[in-house]
């Protein structure tokens, strides 16, 4: 912060450790799912998503829901780099054995893919 002649304010106080952040967990394309279980603020638990070879796809048509194998990252909006990698963020095109979907979970934060079809 900045005072009004224009010069920085000094902090007031370091920062406290249940004030810190974590690393993102970049869910990586895999032969099997590999969840990471972390201790949060408070005692409970969070489980991220490592590695994935499964979502869970809807079909928006019947309603159904069916676990298939994801084939391959097609398109990532949040950042193109992701897709050459082979990383998996919501909003995420992936190719599975049922057609096109699109990742509808944070794999990072809830530890499952859930996507809907592309028609």
């Amino acid at each position: 912060m900045r005072k009004p002649t224009g010069g920085l304010k000094s902090r007031s106080r370091g920062k406290r450790k249940y004030e810190l952040g974590r690393p993102p967990i970049e869910t990586l394309l895999g032969s099997r799912d590999v969840h990471k279980i972390v201790r949060v603020r408070g005692g409970n638990i969070k489980v991220k998503l490592k590695y994935t070879a499964f979502a869970n796809v809807i079909d928006p048509e019947t309603g159904k829901a069916r676990k298939v194998r994801i084939l391959k990252v097609l398109e990532v909006p949040a950042n193109r780099e992701y897709a050459r990698r082979g990383i998996i963020v919501k909003g995420t095109i992936i190719a599975t054995e049922l057609g096109k979907a699109r990742v509808v979970s944070r794999p990072g934060q809830h530890g499952v893919i859930n996507a809907v079809l592309i028609k």
